[in-house]
């Protein structure tokens, strides 16, 4: 392999640059609700902790909320997964890189679901 250029190499196909796309499309939609929800619709520009338990009781703004979280994980992840194979890495590296992020996403949204679900049934 010396001499050789790994980043002139053909790139392997796959649709993660559509699911980057599709992604971040889906963000400006859910960042657009987000920030007129939150800072436009209440009182003084932001919620205190008694508005967020309010407003996490209408269950279409707990789909949203999730929905976001998974969008804005499922987009951080696969823009540091491009950036890194864009590192020219062997393919076992690719495939380590693919696993790690996988768990990192899924800890991330399985620690907001849970953080929803405590403040949802908070007192």
């Amino acid at each position: 392999m010396q001499g050789q250029n790994r980043f002139t190499q053909t790139p392997r196909a796959n649709w993660n640059w559509l699911w980057q796309a599709v992604s971040g499309i889906g963000l400006i939609v859910l960042v657009g609700l987000h920030m007129i929800a939150h800072h436009f619709v209440a009182p003084g520009g932001i919620r205190d902790f008694a508005g967020v338990i309010d407003y996490l009781r209408n269950p279409i703004i707990v789909v949203l909320e999730i929905a976001f979280l998974i969008t804005v994980t499922a987009h951080a992840l696969l823009g540091v997964r491009a950036v890194l194979f864009d590192l020219g890495l062997s393919s076992q590296a690719e495939t380590n890189i693919t696993r790690v992020l996988t768990v990192i996403g899924v800890l991330t949204v399985a620690y907001g679901l849970w953080l929803t679900w405590t403040i949802t049934n908070a007192i």
